[in-house]
């Protein structure tokens, strides 16, 4: 049974840093792509980013490009999110998942294995 786990969110103040970690087991975890993705009240779960297998390419929310980083270490078969310069609308639950295949991708649809979401709140 596959069921990558959450960690590391938390209550932070706009400008503010979170670094986001993921561990998954229960599948060969260096040869699929892992993904990002966040959901605020009342809204649909949405695409953050995607790093492919190797974690060599990387794939991000036009919207969070060059405050969000995707990486992963796959000797720890853990995926992390950095997030800087956070701002009340990062608020959601941020959900780590596996893809089915090897390469990053934004879509839901291509990720079969969801884990359970960590909560991050941003105060202004």
């Amino acid at each position: 049974q596959v069921q990558p786990v959450e960690s590391g969110g938390g209550l932070v103040q706009a400008g503010g840093s979170l670094r986001l970690s993921c561990a998954a087991s229960g599948r060969t975890f260096s040869t699929y792509a892992m993904g990002w993705f966040r959901q605020a009240p009342g809204k649909e779960r949405e695409f953050v980013a995607s790093i492919s297998w190797s974690g060599g390419r990387s794939y991000y929310a036009d919207s969070l490009k060059g405050r969000f980083t995707i990486s992963r270490d796959n000797a720890k078969i853990t995926v992390y999110l950095q997030m800087n310069s956070l701002k009340p609308e990062d608020t959601a639950v941020y959900y780590c998942a596996l893809s089915k295949g090897p390469m990053e991708t934004p879509r839901l649809s291509d990720y079969d294995y969801w884990g359970q979401g960590t909560q991050v709140t941003v105060y202004s």
